[in-house]
């Protein structure tokens, strides 16, 4: 129906006639002219109608409207001089239309596709409208772009596609799951699965060596900005390989995104931490590197202090955590709203101390010796402006809660260089954290990590081991993770001991993973990468809806759809299921 797609028009087509297709972006009615910008999915050109080329097609033309389908005939040519526009790539040619044809026409929008960002409801409501804005296009030819680019480097790299089961069994130690009821089973579900885990693992005990998938992933939980129900993953698993070998590649794979989508490099090759030096220094296990301002502990400087706060806290076992913002110098109600900042992500009171006229400011002053705040102007190099915010708890709540307020401190007062990129790879996480919920120790990453060191003499302190773990964090967010596998099933068991999973629950639910276990398994690993996470970041945008094609709401919903939605009678009996709405 077209000889040519709208934005690629040129002047090496002036004085040819051609066929266009497209639909009618804007349309100006200049009395004698009419000028309409049609648009295709490469861009925009100008078609003009005239009375003089064809009265006919000038008389239709004056019922056009936005967003009307047409096909057009018409001669290219050069634009008048000054009514070029360089803002344009076929800004210096347009089509003089000859004839036309109206293939669909459009009722008035509910919102405008070249005006300002309509409401987000709106645009999901009506996403096939949102999807013709070109600004959004842009979005999901980068996510194709983005698509071939992994698929390219891992194919150079030997490994291969396969694609996994979406109906398989519910297993525990995850997210909570989506689950799937079976007809010809009644009475047992399917889980759709948070990650394709155990199926990479299988391939790995194959033979296959080396396996990728872009696949979609489901997690039944809390959503966010920066989270979905379902989102797609780059799901990478490799056989005889260590830690090295995988950071090595998804290194490479993560280098040729970013240099393909963002059109520059970014501090490659990317620096490394540990969890524990990140979340001492940080507070945070996904630190954001583009400001320079770490925690102190400075427990050290109040041994022997008579300040009752710190004194029962470093009696109690827990510690002094600080930072310095410098330079600032902040009034009362700037510390007071930091305070408040503070005791909302959790502490319990926040302490802070200003040099002002060579001397020390705080209403704890009072409580100090002369050689602690000696100690603590030389241990932050204290000079007039700048303020200690110090936080006195156990050690883990002291860092965290100090982690999230050094964010605030950084966003609040300009710190972040939004202008770069900062990556940096997280290692030696612990193998098990402890679940408030559960009340018990459970697996950081997942129950199939591998420990640094054999837990077979287990002495009781969860915390000490080490996992081969690893994330991939950028600007303060997580955008990949993995681990190096059990390869061997009395390793696996060993494991499970660990979680307080008994033999017999594991054979239930990992029984087929553990009898293949048994049979040759190779030593593996490999690491999953955020696909959406990574285009939101490279892209520069601010939420994860926007670069999915049909995103969920903060509910779980699809505005478009009206999914999820109840189903009828006759299906719920046919799965032998009874409703119950509380």
């Amino acid at each position: 129906m077209r000889d040519k797609y709208c934005g690629l028009v040129s002047r090496d087509d002036i004085g040819k006639v051609i066929e266009l297709a497209g639909w009618v972006f804007r349309r100006r009615d200049h009395g004698g002219l009419i000028f309409a910008d049609l648009r295709d999915i490469t861009g925009i050109v100008q078609v003009v109608f005239s009375p003089e080329l064809s009265r006919e097609a000038h008389e239709q033309a004056g019922e056009i409207k936005q967003e009307y389908v047409l096909k057009v005939t018409g001669r290219v040519e050069k634009r008048p001089p000054e009514t070029e526009n360089p803002n344009m790539p076929t800004g210096d040619v347009e089509v003089l239309v000859s004839s036309f044809e109206v293939l669909n026409a459009s009722k008035p929008l509910p919102f405008q596709l070249d005006e300002e960002e309509p409401n987000e409801s709106l645009r999901l409501k009506y996403r096939y409208l949102d999807l013709r804005r070109p600004e959004i296009q842009k979005i999901f030819i980068a996510r194709h772009k983005a698509y071939k680019i992994t698929r390219d480097y891992l194919t150079e790299n030997g490994f291969f596609e396969f694609e996994t089961p979406f109906l398989t069994k519910s297993t525990p130690e995850g997210a909570r799951d989506f689950i799937v009821p079976s007809r010809l089973n009644a009475g047992m579900f399917y889980a759709l699965p948070q990650s394709p885990q155990l199926f990479k693992q299988i391939l790995m005990i194959g033979g296959f060596d080396r396996y990728f998938q872009i696949v979609r992933c489901f997690r039944d939980e809390d959503l966010r900005a920066d989270r979905q129900p379902e989102f797609t993953q780059i799901d990478i698993e490799m056989s005889f390989v260590g830690v090295e070998d995988v950071l090595a590649l998804g290194e490479g794979l993560v280098i040729a995104l970013y240099r393909e989508l963002k059109g520059m490099s970014a501090g490659f090759p990317i620096p490394r931490m540990t969890y524990a030096d990140a979340m001492e220094r940080y507070g945070t296990d996904k630190p954001d590197l583009r400001f320079d301002l770490p925690l102190a502990d400075i427990t050290n400087i109040f041994q022997e202090t008579g300040f009752g706060v710190f004194k029962k806290t470093i009696e109690g076992g827990g510690i002094i955590k600080g930072l310095v913002l410098k330079g600032k110098t902040l009034s009362r109600k700037d510390l007071d709203t930091a305070v408040d900042a503070a005791k909302d992500m959790g502490a319990g009171g926040l302490i802070w101390i200003r040099k002002e006229n060579d001397a020390l400011q705080s209403p704890v002053v009072k409580f100090l010796k002369d050689e602690e705040k000696a100690s603590l102007t030389g241990a932050f190099d204290l000079a007039n402006g700048d303020v200690v915010f110090i936080v006195a708890d156990k050690r883990n709540k002291a860092n965290e809660v100090m982690g999230r307020f050094r964010q605030y401190i950084g966003e609040t007062f300009g710190l972040i260089d939004k202008g770069t990129d900062r990556f940096l790879w997280v290692t030696d996480f612990p193998l098990l954290e402890y679940s408030e919920v559960e009340k018990r120790y459970i697996a950081r990453h997942h129950p199939f990590t591998s420990p640094k060191e054999s837990i077979r003499n287990f002495n009781g302190d969860y915390e000490s081991i080490i996992a081969k773990a690893y994330d991939l964090v950028l600007n303060g967010v997580e955008i990949g993770g993995g681990s190096i596998r059990n390869y061997r099933m009395d390793e696996q068991l060993e494991m499970f001991r660990l979680l307080n999973i008994k033999e017999e629950e594991a054979v239930e639910k990992f029984g087929f993973l553990l009898e293949a276990l048994e049979m040759g398994a190779p030593p593996h690993g490999g690491i999953a990468f955020g696909f959406d996470r990574i285009l939101m970041m490279f892209l520069g945008l601010e939420s994860i809806r926007d670069v999915i094609p049909f995103p969920k709401t903060q509910k779980g919903a699809c505005l478009m759809t009206g999914a999820p939605s109840k189903i009828g009678q006759k299906q719920l009996n046919e799965l032998k299921i009874n409703t119950i709405v509380r």
